[in-house]
């Protein structure tokens, strides 16, 4: 099946919040003024201490990340998850919670290059709106928030959204 000839326009990003791919996500989001939001831990708890409160995300009522992550699956319309070579555990959770709910996703390894087109048609073919976006946290994999956010910037421009 052949993707519809237009593209939809991503109208929301959602992710955790965390460092890396999280937060490449929502700067995105934010520096294309494209409404973001999502699940964190209880008390915005992120690998390098209290999540900044200019991303709007809701805390969910438990400290644990598996629990934003499930919730970030279900108030989304399809997941993209971004990594690096094998994927991590956090990143296979993701994975694992999308088949169970039956909900749409794309993995993208950014080490195979960063050309959105796969991620465009998958976004368009399932006429995603509300996008998860997730991946490993920068401590694991150095560098991945900046390549993530390159990614991002380009998937976003191919979107038709306002270049910022």
């Amino acid at each position: 099946m052949s993707a519809p000839s237009t593209v939809p326009r991503v109208r929301r990003i959602v992710s955790g919040g965390q460092t890396g791919v999280d937060r490449a996500a929502l700067d995105t989001a934010i520096a294309f003024q494209i409404e973001h939001g999502g699940w964190c831990p209880q008390d915005r708890r992120a690998e390098d201490g209290r999540i900044p409160d200019c991303y709007d995300l809701t805390e969910t009522n438990s400290p644990s990340y598996p629990v934003r992550t499930r919730q970030n699956i279900l108030d989304s319309d399809g997941t993209l998850i971004l990594h690096l070579g094998q994927l991590d555990r956090g990143s296979e959770l993701t994975w694992q919670l999308a088949e169970e709910y039956g909900k749409p996703y794309q993995v993208t390894d950014l080490i195979s290059g960063d050309r959105p087109e796969p991620a465009l048609h998958w976004i368009a073919t399932h006429g995603i709106e509300v996008l998860n976006v997730a991946g490993p946290r920068e401590s694991s994999h150095p560098g991945i928030g900046r390549l993530a956010a390159h990614f991002l910037r380009q998937l976003v421009r191919k979107l038709d959204n306002a270049a910022p």
